[in-house]
C-alpha cells in the first residue's frame, strides 16, 4: 500500500505562513493527482486544492486562491502546500491524498490518504 506522510503543521499567528509537505513511500506523486483537504472539529472535510500528474493542472478552492500554492517535486515523491496570509478559519487538520482522477474535489474520489497534520492559526 502507498503511504503518505504529511508534515510542517504547527501554530502560527494570523498573517503568518506555513509550508506543508506530503511525502509518498513510492513514486506515486508523478502518477496520481495529489489533493489537499482539511477538516476542522465538527465540520466536514473540504477540498483545498489539487495537483495532477501534469504540472499545468493545479486547482484551488476559492477561499485559498492567492494565498495557498501547491507544488510538486516528483524526484522527491513530495507535494507541498505553501500557505501564506493565514487566517483563523484556516485552522484544521490538513490531509494529502492521491487519486487517479484529474482535479477531483470530492474526498470520495481519492484512494489513499495521509494521517494529517494540524494547522492552528491564532487571531
Amino acid at each position: 500500500q502507498v503511504q503518505l506522510v504529511e508534515s510542517g503543521g504547527g501554530l502560527v499567528q494570523a498573517g503568518g505562513s506555513l509550508r506543508l509537505s506530503c511525502e509518498a513511500s513510492r513514486r506515486t506523486i508523478s502518477t496520481y493527482t495529489m489533493g489537499w483537504f482539511r477538516q476542522a472539529p465538527g465540520k466536514e472535510r473540504e477540498f483545498v486544492g489539487a495537483s495532477s500528474w501534469s504540472r499545468d493542472n493545479i486547482y484551488y478552492v476559492d477561499s485559498v486562491k492567492g494565498r495557498f500554492t501547491i507544488s510538486r517535486d516528483n524526484a522527491k515523491n513530495t507535494v507541498y502546500l505553501q500557505m501564506n496570509s493565514l487566517k483563523p478559519e484556516d485552522t484544521a487538520v490538513y490531509y494529502c491524498a492521491g487519486s487517479t482522477y484529474g482535479g477531483p474535489r470530492s474526498p470520495g474520489l481519492y484512494g489513499f490518504w495521509g494521517r494529517g497534520t494540524q494547522v492552528t492559526v491564532s487571531s
